[in-house]
């Protein structure tokens, strides 16, 4: 077309897709990736992508952080890319970051959050009924920490609200999707485990390494097989004789 100019060098290819992984708060897809680049208003820059070539860059990228021996990498987690930083740097993240650092989970959200993991989407009344007890407090905390939200109705009497869990969820126990979550014939298994060694083995059950859960924090590293690690909290929240409608 006269006067458009479609600009796709390599290097500007490049640098466009290392400034939307940078400039993203949440992990962003391959395909909002080509979206972004392929529908840029201006038509000087406009370019076209594929999403194999942007996996060829962002591979191209972490070679290139590695042999330069950057503080960071390109990782993939919750279906999406992000920067996240070397476990090395843990420590002074976590003391930069230590108001931020997160509770960790109690017993009682660990059970809701299983419930809603592998029977999503599900009611109240139904994760009342696997659990046998009241569930008010702890979906009402989950929901305040994003790691479950409202899918939607159930079509039955009283229309009762529907839960899923969300990408926060997935980032908290950094992993790429729900397939990487633990068989449901071992959950019960984990659930024996008491306050944080129950997080802990969930965390193993998923594949990660002792060194890996100890770097379990609010503040995203990276791993080195790949996978996002956080800062671990300065200050242990107690999990011990926590109830229902205790801290979660």
């Amino acid at each position: 077309m006269e006067g458009e100019h479609v600009n796709e060098t390599s290097r500007d290819k490049r640098r466009v897709v290392e400034a939307l992984v940078f400039g993203s708060d949440e992990p962003i897809t391959l395909k909002q990736l080509v979206a972004v680049i392929t529908s840029a208003e201006s038509s000087e820059v406009r370019m076209r992508i594929t999403e194999d070539e942007i996996l060829s860059i962002i591979r191209e990228f972490n070679a290139e952080y590695a042999q330069t021996n950057r503080a960071f990498r390109i990782v993939q987690v919750a279906g999406g890319f992000q920067h996240a930083t070397m476990p090395e740097f843990a420590d002074w993240l976590g003391k930069m970051y230590k108001a931020r650092a997160k509770r960790r989970l109690s017993r009682s959200a660990l059970e809701t959050l299983a419930v809603i993991a592998y029977k999503q989407p599900v009611t109240k009344p139904e994760i009342e009924a696997i659990r046998g007890v009241s569930a008010d407090y702890v979906i009402g905390s989950l929901l305040e920490r994003g790691l479950i939200t409202i899918v939607g109705r159930a079509a039955t009497p009283g229309r009762p609200l529907l839960y899923g869990t969300t990408q926060d969820f997935l980032k908290h126990f950094g992993i790429n999707d729900l397939a990487e979550l633990p068989k449901p014939r071992e959950i019960d298994e984990i659930l024996q485990e008491g306050g944080f060694e129950m997080e802990k083995e969930l965390m193993r059950r998923m594949g990660k390494s002792e060194e890996e859960i100890e770097e379990a924090t609010s503040r995203t590293v990276v791993g080195e097989n790949g996978t996002l690690l956080e800062i671990p909290p300065h200050e242990d929240a107690s999990s011990d004789g926590e109830k229902d409608g205790g801290q979660v």
